[in-house]
């Protein structure tokens, strides 16, 4: 299964997001920390879900990157992620 296909099934099974985008944007860090040629070590997230409401920025960034540790243990060098209410 690739990274992204992953991220998105963790996501979606944890928080069941209205709207949940994985975007790839290994090519635009070519030749950067990280960076691999096969892709699938940037990411841009957006998503919007129920859960997150009433959670700062900080809360969702760190209950996110909890759920993703075995893809940045693998190869996920960067996400950002971009929260839609």
């Amino acid at each position: 299964m690739s990274i992204a296909q992953s991220i998105y099934n963790k996501i979606s099974l944890a928080f069941k997001p209205k709207l949940l985008e994985i975007i790839d944007e290994s090519h635009k860090h070519a030749g950067h920390s990280g960076w691999r040629e096969s892709g699938e070590t940037h990411f841009k997230v957006i998503l919007s879900s129920e859960p997150f409401v009433g959670m700062s920025r900080l809360e969702r960034g760190r209950a996110l990157t909890k759920l993703l540790d075995e893809e940045r243990e693998k190869s996920l060098h960067a996400i950002e992620f971009e929260f839609r209410d």
